[in-house]
């Protein structure tokens, strides 16, 4: 057997399906997903987180809460504020171990001692990370992606992994010959990224892929967002390279990053903005970051969010597909391939002919060889059978009993007006046929002994179903297409008897059109084998048996069908006789 290996394009590939689905939608009810924090700022800066109530109170809020509406809040704009300046602090209710999350900004904070950011914090900081995705301070131009660890958090740089500029190599918040709380950072490579350049664009979408591989943040400015980027099965992997990306190469991602809480806050001054605000370019305005931000709240103006979508997605499992394993399919060689010479099988009949010849396999069979009792037809069962076959009287010691043990192949049966199908041939001896070489895949099943039936329906074997084929046996579909002429219906497998003859009443013509039937259904089988010296064959036929009786030679058997019709024939002629005689006596009166 021959084989061909047939290996699909795809298996040469490594499927890359994304297989993000969404988790949630904060749009749906934008406020009610978050916590107001209202503690001091951990960052130090100068600024009063105030609850959601407080924050309507002061018209910090400008939104309906609708599904489709984009969400938009500030700071307070319109006094002076010694204690810091009024502001608010989302944090997320749920907290998430990895998962895309995806951020449509259409304007964010910007100006001299502000501190806007969008980003993600674990508990326990350092210890399970954070994440800073959009950040900055000042009049600053370009976003600062960045991750605040412990030690043992570096980012290497990858050939052609990012699109950014490495800024600070190290995540530790405590690592030597980096400024405290650093962490490591990436700059954006573009100004629309952040601030005033944001803002006139009319903002982007940031992406931010975190994954135990890696974590990484894609930004797509106004205009060059990815169809899919906020659809139902976003794709990083057709995105592009990210402008940041901190792989677990050099970072344990999936130790350092845990139960990660979504943040959105703008605070003032503080460590980060205070701390540089001498070397800023708005150091000429104030002596002090938190001065400017006390007495200027005309300044502030600009601060404020404008958010038109938040959602988080999670893999559904098929983040990476391997392609098909090579299917092998075997092929066989045309010479390798069976054929019905090779495995003496009958040729499969050409019409729709319910009655087909089916010979016996040409298997040689020696002259003292028997059959095994599933190939012949039995002889005429004893018990449970129809009715047995009697000659008539006339030739009782001429018809010779069957013989048990034919020597040899079994013939053709003879069709009848009502037998439909012929005997199932014997079958191949077992293990002789490979499978596929018109062979059924069941195995062939032992033929049982026919139920006889004393009315002319047809009884379906047992285990097929019309118009099924069995092991060697198809049921027919419908009646035969050439039929035996003038062949009488039986109901059973008697013999005509002297008593079916036509009496003396019918004209000649039918008489003898009777009598041409009769005797065409007895002569006119065919010349079948049959024990030696033995000629002339008679055949009764059933549903499922055929019985031949042979008789010798030299006393061929007289049909009983035309014994009757002579012995008719003859009264005819005698009661004819008698009326004439009976006419010519009365003309003479």
């Amino acid at each position: 057997m021959h084989f061909s290996t047939f290996i699909s394009g795809v298996a040469l590939l490594q499927l890359s399906i994304a297989g993000y689905v969404l988790q949630d939608d904060y749009m749906n009810d934008f406020y009610g997903s978050f916590e107001f924090f209202t503690e001091a700022d951990p960052t130090k800066g100068f600024v009063q987180y105030i609850g959601e109530s407080e924050a309507r109170e002061l018209g910090l809020i400008n939104s309906n809460n609708s599904k489709t509406a984009s969400v938009e809040w500030g700071v307070e704009t319109t006094k002076q504020t010694p204690e810091g300046r009024p502001s608010l602090r989302l944090e997320s209710k749920k907290s998430y171990e990895h998962g895309l999350v995806v951020l449509d900004v259409q304007h964010m904070p910007f100006g001299c001692g502000t501190w806007p950011a969008f980003w993600m914090l674990g508990p326990d900081w350092p210890e399970n990370g954070e994440i800073d995705i959009l950040e900055g301070v000042h009049e600053e131009t370009h976003n600062g992606i960045t991750l605040h660890t412990g030690p043992g958090c570096a980012v290497e740089s990858e050939a052609g992994g990012f699109s950014g500029s490495l800024d600070t190599p190290n995540c530790d918040v405590n690592a030597e010959g980096q400024s405290k709380n650093k962490g490591c950072t990436i700059k954006s490579p573009t100004e629309k990224s952040y601030g005033a350049g944001l803002n006139s664009n009319e903002g982007g979408v940031y992406a931010t892929e975190w994954s135990n591989d890696a974590i990484s943040v894609f930004f797509f400015p106004r205009g060059e967002v990815p169809d899919d980027a906020l659809g139902d099965n976003p794709d990083p992997t057709a995105w592009g390279k990210p402008a940041a990306k901190f792989a677990s190469t050099g970072c344990d991602i999936k130790g350092m990053f845990n139960d990660q809480k979504i943040i959105i806050d703008t605070t003032f001054c503080g460590e980060w903005a205070g701390n540089t605000w001498n070397t800023s370019t708005c150091a000429s305005k104030a002596p002090t970051c938190n001065e400017y931000v006390r007495d200027n709240p005309e300044a502030f103006k600009e601060a404020y969010w404008t958010v038109n979508a938040l959602r988080v997605y999670q893999e559904n499992g098929e983040a990476s597909v391997p392609g098909p394993e090579p299917t092998v399919v075997p092929t066989p060689e045309p010479s390798d391939i069976p054929t019905p010479s090779d495995t003496e099988l009958p040729p499969a009949p050409t019409s729709n002919d319910p009655f087909p010849s089916i010979p016996a396999p040409a298997v040689p069979v020696p002259s003292n060889a028997t059959f095994s009792p599933i190939a012949p037809p039995a002889p005429i069962p004893t018990n449970n059978s129809p009715p047995s076959i009697a000659p008539p009287e006339t030739i009782p010691s001429q018809v010779p009993e069957a013989p048990a043990q034919p020597t040899l192949a079994p013939p053709a049966p003879l069709p009848t007006a009502n037998a439909t199908s012929p005997p199932p041939a014997p079958p191949a001896p077992p293990g002789s046929l490979p499978p596929g070489a018109g062979q059924s895949t069941r195995s062939p099943l032992k033929p049982s002994k026919p139920t006889h039936r004393t009315d002319s329906s047809i009884a379906q074997p047992t285990g097929s179903k019309p118009g099924s084929q069995g092991s060697g046996f198809q049921w027919p579909k419908g009646g035969g297409s050439k039929p035996k002429p003038n062949v009488p219906a039986q109901s059973s497998t008697r013999l005509a008897t002297p008593s079916s003859a036509p009496s003396v009443s019918q004209a000649s013509s039918p008489l003898n059109s009777a009598i041409a039937s009769l005797v065409s259904l007895t002569t006119a089988a065919p010349d079948l084998p049959g024990p030696s010296g033995a000629v002339g064959v008679d055949a009764v036929a059933t549903v499922w048996e055929t019985v031949y009786v042979t008789v010798p030679a030299a006393a061929p058997v007289e049909s009983p069908a035309a014994s009757a019709a002579g012995v008719g024939a003859k009264r005819v002629r005698q009661v004819r006789q008698r009326r004439r005689r009976a006419m010519q006596h009365d003309a003479r009166r």
